[in-house]
This record gives structure tokens, sequence and C-alpha cells, in this order.
């Protein structure tokens, strides 16, 4: 019997682990161990996901909650090691680029506990970027290296990480996405809202560079008013973003923006799927636009997730308010690339994953 210790903290922990979780449970010599820490607590962003996504219970929740990158890492790193030393897993695995994957990984590696790391080697090459830094610490301590696009390959062996350490597999957040598409399409969500397909914008800000500094969301409205001048834009506003965005809207009121509460996976994903155009600064958006054929600006200068770029329906913009016209603009009169599927976005990439941790 092999024992995992899956380490989760935030919502796209949760919708890649899903994937993974039920793939071990379709092998009888594989036990796992979920660890949740705590590092999303907000009920929309945590417990319903574990609801829609049919994440059992966790063994363990170290209930970290909310505080600056370091300080938070520093103390699920406190709470895990002990954790870890009682359960003795054989097998650490921790998926993406947040804090709880960068804690997780470090634990591991100084409790000589092999590590796995799903979703491997992609960057950005900007270090300004948090994750960034979480990315390529982590993949320096793994031990196994799952990738999920073929740049991440050619970064980690560029990075002079051995071959047998990489395994290409696909991308456990597209098994998510289409193992419960057709439920989420039954989302009263659209309507509830008051909404119509392809009659609406859907908005996702989260990361600092956007969020943080005085007046930098102000530009990102000021940008995007273009299409809100079209369409409503819906904004399920993150917790940490509520309280910069109410002194952004002082300084430049946006009449046409929707905001709305932190929304379940499945209400999330037919919002996405029914909206005309997804501007977002999260790489997971970019990738189950992709996947779901639907126009994506990406409000970012890079992206850690080029495929979506190369083969998909992604476009990077920054806050650039004459490229989102002219983008919006094309996405209107329907001349937008409807992409294609990237390599080993079946389905199956959990699978893929542990069928090689069976060994």
């Amino acid at each position: 019997m092999i024992t995992i210790a899956l380490v989760v903290g935030a919502r796209p922990n949760f919708v890649k682990m899903s994937a993974v979780i039920a793939a071990i449970q379709q092998y009888p010599d594989l036990r796992f161990r979920l660890i949740h820490t705590g590092q999303h607590y907000d009920r929309n962003m945590s417990d319903t996901f574990f609801k829609d996504l049919e994440i059992p219970e966790p063994d363990v929740n170290l209930n970290v909650g909310s505080d600056s990158a370091a300080v938070q890492t520093a103390e699920i790193m406190f709470r895990l090691a002990p954790v870890l030393g009682a359960e003795k897993p054989d097998l650490v695995l921790v998926v993406g680029d947040v804090n709880s994957t960068l804690a997780g990984a470090v634990v591991a590696a100084k409790m000589g506990i092999r590590l796995a790391h799903v979703e491997a080697g992609l960057r950005s090459f900007d270090r300004g970027m948090p994750e960034e830094i979480n990315r390529i610490l982590t993949d320096s301590v793994a031990d196994l290296l799952f990738t999920s696009e073929p740049s991440a390959n050619e970064n980690l062996r560029r990075e002079g990480v051995a071959e047998h350490r990489i395994h290409y597999v696909g991308n456990v957040m597209i098994d998510t996405l289409f193992r419960f598409r057709e439920r989420s399409a039954a989302s009263p969500i659209v309507e509830t809202l008051g909404l119509g397909p392809r009659g609406f914008a859907l908005l996702t800000l989260h990361r600092p560079a956007n969020v943080d500094g005085d007046g930098t969301l102000s530009a990102a409205l000021r940008a995007l008013e273009s299409v809100g001048r079209d369409v409503p834009v819906v904004f399920p506003v993150h917790p940490r973003t509520r309280q910069q965005l109410q002194r952004a809207l002082a300084r430049t009121p946006a009449p046409w923006l929707r905001l709305v509460e932190p929304l379940p996976y499945l209400d999330f994903v037919q919002l996405m799927a029914t909206a005309a155009v997804v501007l977002t600064d999260s790489g997971g958006v970019q990738e189950e636009t992709t996947a779901l054929g639907v126009p994506c600006l990406t409000l970012r200068p890079s992206t850690e997730r080029p495929v979506t770029v190369t083969d998909g329906t992604n476009r990077l913009m920054g806050v650039d308010g004459e490229g989102i016209r002219s983008a919006w603009q094309q996405i209107r009169q329907g001349d937008w690339p409807r992409g294609r599927l990237p390599e080993l976005w079946d389905g199956k990439a959990a699978d893929r994953i542990v069928r090689i941790l069976q060994g």
C-alpha cells in the first residue's frame, strides 16, 4: 500500500486535485490523506468547491487563514511538518503554484519525503509574480514533475532537470472541466443574474500587479470601459480585492460593472462557457476558456501558459485600453480564432499521473 499526502489550499488546487483524487480512488493499492492548509477559507472559495467537485472532507485542516505571502507560507510549513511526521506518507503531491504548493514542497524536501509536482515547468519569466517564485522553487526540489504543455518540458530541460523526472501527462484542470461540464450547464446562474448567453463579459482580477498598487485597478477599469459600454461586465470579487476595488471605483466609476460574490465552481464554469468574452489575469481561466472555445483577453503582459495563445483562444493584452477595444471589436464581429484543444488535454491526465505513481 502506497500512502500519498495530497496538499491543497486554494481554489485552483481544489479543481486540479479533484481529478487526481478521482483517479487514485480507482487503484486499491493506493491510499491518500488529504491535507487542507486553509489558505482559502471563505465558504465560496473553499467549502462549496469540495461539494461541487466531489472532494472528500480533508483528513487534516491546518486552518492557516490569510496573511502576507511570506508569513502564510511559513505558517503552513510550521503546521504541516508535524502532520507529515505523524502520517509518514510515501509521497507528497502538490499542485499548481500557490503558497500552499511551495510550503508543501519545502517541508517534504526537508523531511526527505518524495515529492510530486502536478503542473510543473510553467514559466512566465516574470519574477515579480509571486507564483513564479513558487513554481521555480517547487520544481527545484520535486522528484516527479508532471507537465501540462510542451513549453513546460522545454523549460525544465533548460533548467537542467533530468529527463527521467519529467512526465508529460496533460492538464488535470481540464480533466475536471470535462468531468463536470454537463452538470455545470444545468446551473441557473446566467438567468439568476438577469443575463443572456453571449450578452455579457466575465472579469476576474486578483494578481497584485493589477489590484494592489496605487491606481493600478483604476487603470484596469479604464482599459475595460470599451467592453463595458456594450455589455455588462460580471466581476466575482476575490476577498483580497474588495477593499482595493472600493477605492478604485471612487476614482473611476464603472456603472457597467456587475459585482458578485465569489462563485461556486459549477456556476463559474457556466458563466465562462456562455460569456461573450472572458477578461482575466488568472492562469487557470486561460486554460479553461481555451478548452471551452471562449475568447479570452489576459490582462497581463506575459503568460506561463503559452499553449493557450498558440493553440487556443487567449491573447495577451496587459491593460492596454486600445488593444482591448480592438480585440473586443473583433470578437463582436465573430472574427476571433476558435482555437483547438492542446495535445493531451483529453480528460485523462490524472489517470496518467496515477499510473506513474503506482510504479
